[in-house]
C-alpha cells in the first residue's frame, strides 16, 4: 500500500494540504500490464507483447529514461498526469458531445398539472442553484471524505468550483477548458434560458440583489411568451454545438465574423448555467425514453436544438415532466454532479436554507433574446449539424432497467463489496452475450490527491474470466462450492485492483504519462505504444461506472467505441438501476440482449450464494446450531419485502408538482415488471 505522503507543491493547484499523486514503479506497471492483458490476447499476441515490454523496461532503455523524466515532472507539477489525462480523455476527442461524451442525470418523472407548474419548478430550481453557488463562492462547501474502500480520507474539492464557472471552448485540433476569473467588480450574474430553440438572457442578480422565486417565475413566463412569437424566431444555433468538435470550432469562427454573434456567444460562454424549457416530447415517458431525451433531445424535430452542449450544467425542464441535467464532463466527475443535483432536489422539497432570500426587486428589466446574424454558410452548417444529430438519435440503443430481485443489502450479507459483485456480474453478462472477455473500464476516483480526477479499474481480471467460464460452460462440471470459491476470488481481485486505482498505483494513467512524455520529447513513438496489445487494451468495449444516489434518479451515457456498451449502475438497498447503451448500427451489440444476460447472471449468482449458504448452514446445524437460528438466517437472506413509502412531509405538500422519491418508494410505486419476467422477454423499462 503506497504511503500518502503530504508534500508541498510548486504549483498553485487545488487541493492544498492533500498529497501529490504518486508515480508507480516502472517494473510494477509493466508486470501488471502483462497480467491484465494475457487472457485477453492470443498466445501469439501475448508472446510478442512480452518481448516488446521487456525491451521497453530493460535497464538503461527508453522506459527508464521516460520514467526518470516523469519523476522530474512529478516534482514540478501539482499533479503529474492531470494535463495529459484531460487532453487525452476529453479535449483532444473530436467526437460530438451528446451521447459520446456528455452524461446525464434523469430526475423522477414530474406531473405538472398545467404549463405554469413547469415554470414554478424551473424558478424553484434556479433559486436552489443560486443558493448552492453562494456556498461555492464563499468556499463554504464542506469537504468530501472518501466512502467505500479506504473510507475517511479527505478529497480534493476543486471540481466543485468549476460547476458554474467553466466552459468548453471548441478548437479545430484541441478544445480548451476555460475557467472564469474573478474580478474586483464582477459583472451581473446571469443564466441563459433556452426555449423553442431560442436563447434568452435572464439576469439573476440586479443592483447587487438576487431575484427571488416570484421574480424568477415572472421572468420565465415572459420568456415563454417571447419564444411563442414565431415572427421573432431565429435559426436553432444550439444545433451547432451538437456537432463534432472540429466542425463546431469552424462554425464558431464563421459566427464570430459578425459582432452581433460575438455578443451572443460571449453572453452564453460567461453564463452561470443553462435552463432548457423543453416542449412535450410524446405520450410515452418510460425511463428509457426519458434517458434518450436527456442524452440528445430527440433531434431537431423536438428539443435537440434547445441545448448548448459546451456549458457544464444544463438543467432541462420539460413541459411533460421530463426533467434532468445534461453535463459537459471535462470540468468535473459524476460524483460532483450527483452531490450538486441532490442538494438541489432536496432544496426543492423544503430543505431549510441558512441564507436569507432577497426581497423582490422592483422594476425588473425584461429578459433579452440573443440575436444571431446567419450567413448562407451558417445555414449550410446548421443543416449538416441537424442531419448528424438525427443520425445519432436513430443510432442510440438505450435500455434503462430496474433489477428488483435484490440490491446491495443482499450483497453485503454475503460479505462482498456491492461494486465488485456488480462488476463481476457485468463480466458474466458480456461473456454470455459474446463468449469472450474484453478490456473493461470502470472509473476510479483519485480525488485523494491534489487535482485528482480518475484512473481505470480493469475489471476484466483473470479471476473473473475463470468464474464466468465456470458459470456458462456446462462441460466443466464445476461444483457449486468451487464456483463460490471462484466468485470470491474474482471479487477479491476486483477489490484489490480498486484499491490500487484509488491510491494512484494502477497502470492506465502511468502508461498514458509515459506515452505523452515521449511525444513531448519528440522521441520516436516507443514500440510498446504501437503494439497491437496496447491498442486492444485501450479499446474499452465495456465502459462502466457506478453512480449511486440517495434520491431516486439515475445517470446514463453512451458507449465509448462503436462496437461497445456503456453500462452505468446505481445500487440501492433492495434494487439496482442499470442504464445500458449501445449503437444500433453495430451488428455485435444489442442493449436488450445485454440486459437480459445481466439479469440472468444476477439471478444465477444469487442462487449460487443461497445454495452455498444453505449448505453451510446445514453443516452448522449438524454441529449444534438450533433450527430456530437457522430459520431466522434463511429469512434474512430471502427477504425481499420493500419498505413502505414514507408519508409526505408538509414541504412536499407545499410543492405538489414536484416528485422526489426515495429509492425504496420507487421500487414500490414504479416497478411493475419483475426481473424474472424480464429474463423471459428482455423488454426495456
Amino acid at each position: 500500500m503506497p504511503v500518502l505522503d503530504r508534500e508541498p507543491s510548486r504549483d498553485s493547484g487545488g487541493g492544498d494540504g492533500l498529497p501529490k499523486l504518486p508515480l508507480p514503479a516502472l517494473k510494477d506497471t509493466l508486470d501488471m500490464y502483462l497480467s491484465c492483458m494475457k487472457h485477453l490476447l492470443t498466445e501469439e499476441q501475448f508472446n510478442k507483447s512480452q518481448n516488446v515490454v521487456k525491451q521497453f523496461g530493460a535497464p538503461g532503455g527508453v522506459g527508464e529514461l521516460l520514467q526518470s523524466k516523469l519523476m522530474e515532472r512529478r516534482e514540478n507539477k501539482a499533479n503529474w498526469v492531470y494535463e495529459y489525462w484531460m487532453n487525452d480523455m476529453y479535449l483532444n476527442n473530436r467526437l460530438a458531445l451528446p451521447v459520446n461524451s456528455s452524461p446525464v442525470m434523469v430526475f423522477p418523472q414530474q406531473h405538472f398539472r398545467d404549463p405554469i407548474d413547469s415554470l414554478r419548478f424551473a424558478a424553484h430550481m434556479i433559486s436552489g442553484v443560486l443558493e448552492y453557488k453562494t456556498l461555492l463562492d464563499s468556499r463554504s462547501l464542506p469537504v468530501d471524505y472518501a466512502r467505500g474502500q479506504l473510507a475517511g480520507t479527505p478529497l480534493c474539492m476543486e471540481q466543485y468550483y468549476r460547476l458554474f464557472t467553466s466552459y468548453r471552448l471548441p478548437g479545430t485540433e484541441r478544445d480548451t477548458l476555460v475557467a472564469q476569473e474573478s474580478s474586483v467588480m464582477p459583472e451581473p450574474e446571469h443564466i441563459i434560458v433556452a426555449c423553442k430553440n431560442q436563447f434568452f438572457v435572464l439576469d439573476v442578480v440586479i443592483n447587487f440583489r438576487r431575484l427571488n422565486e416570484r421574480d424568477l417565475l415572472t421572468q420565465l413566463d415572459k420568456i415563454t411568451r417571447m419564444a411563442d412569437n414565431e415572427e421573432e424566431h431565429l435559426p436553432p444555433i444550439g444545433l451547432l454545438t451538437s456537432d463534432g468538435r472540429t466542425e463546431w470550432a469552424q462554425a464558431r469562427s464563421e459566427l464570430m465574423r459578425e459582432s452581433t454573434n460575438r455578443d451572443a456567444l460571449d453572453m452564453i460562454e460567461r453564463c452561470m448555467c443553462l435552463v432548457c424549457l423543453d416542449d412535450p416530447s410524446g405520450p410515452e415517458l418510460s425511463d428509457t425514453t426519458r434517458a434518450m431525451l436527456m442524452l440528445h433531445g430527440e433531434g431537431v424535430a423536438k428539443n435537440g436544438g434547445n441545448r448548448w452542449y459546451d456549458k457544464p450544467m444544463q438543467f432541462v425542464v420539460g413541459a411533460d415532466g421530463c426533467c434532468g441535467v445534461v453535463c459537459e464532463h471535462s470540468a468535473f466527475e459524476g460524483i460532483v454532479l450527483v452531490q450538486c443535483t441532490e442538494y438541489l432536489l432536496k432544496y426543492m422539497i423544503g430543505s431549510p436554507s441558512k441564507l436569507v432570500r432577497a426581497a423582490s426587486v422592483s422594476k425588473v428589466p425584461a429578459p433579452r433574446r440573443l440575436r444571431w446574424k446567419c450567413s448562407p454558410e451558417i445555414h449550410k452548417l446548421l443543416a449538416s449539424s441537424a442531419d448528424k444529430l438525427q443520425r445519432q438519435v436513430k443510432n442510440l440503443d438505450m435500455n434503462v432497467y430496474t433489477f428488483c430481485d435484490y440490491g446491495k443489502e443482499f450483497i453485503k450479507k454475503q460479505k462482498m463489496s456491492p461494486d465488485a459483485y456488480i462488476q463481476v456480474a457485468l463480466q458474466l453478462a458480456f461473456y454470455r452475450c459474446h463468449s469472450r472477455p474484453v478490456s473493461t473500464y470502470e472509473s476510479a476516483s483519485i480525488r485523494r490527491f491534489k487535482q485528482g480526477r480518475v484512473d481505470n479499474i480493469r475489471s476484466a481480471t483473470p479471476e473473473a474470466l475463470t468464474f464466468v467460464k465456470a458459470m456458462t460452460d456446462g462441460k466443466l462440471c464445476t461444483s457449486d462450492t468451487e464456483k463460490m470459491e471462484m466468485l470470491r476470488d474474482a471479487i477479491t481481485a476486483q477489490t484489490k485492483y480498486t484499491i490500487l486505482s484509488i491510491t494512484g498505483m494502477a497502470i492506465d494513467n502511468h502508461l498514458l504519462g509515459l506515452r505523452e512524455l515521449a511525444h513531448e520529447l519528440k522521441m520516436e513513438k516507443p514500440e510498446i505504444f504501437q503494439d497491437e496489445a496496447f491498442l486492444i487494451s485501450n479499446q474499452f468495449i465495456l465502459s462502466t461506472s457506478q453512480v449511486p444516489t440517495t434520491v431516486e434518479m439515475f445517470c446514463c451515457y453512451g458507449p465509448v467505441v462503436p462496437n461497445g456498451y456503456g453500462a452505468c449502475y446505481n445500487p440501492q438497498s433492495d434494487h439496482i438501476i442499470f442504464s445500458v447503451s449501445s449503437f444500433l448500427d453495430s451488428p455485435q451489440t444489442c442493449s436488450a440482449e445485454f440486459v437480459k444476460c445481466l439479469v440472468q447472471g444476477l439471478m444465477d449468482i444469487e442462487d449460487l450464494c443461497n445454495k452455498c449458504n444453505s449448505s453451510s448452514n446445514t453443516t452448522q446445524k449438524k454441529q449444534g446450531q438450533t433450527l430456530e437460528t437457522h430459520t431466522q438466517t434463511e429469512t434474512n437472506w430471502q427477504s425481499k419485502t420493500p419498505q413502505r413509502p414514507a408519508d409526505k412531509t408538509e414541504s412536499q405538500q407545499a410543492l405538489p408538482q414536484f416528485v422526489l422519491k426515495t429509492p425504496d418508494q420507487t421500487k414500490v410505486e414504479a416497478q411493475t415488471q419483475t426481473s424474472s419476467q424480464a429474463l423471459k422477454n428482455g423488454s426495456k423499462s
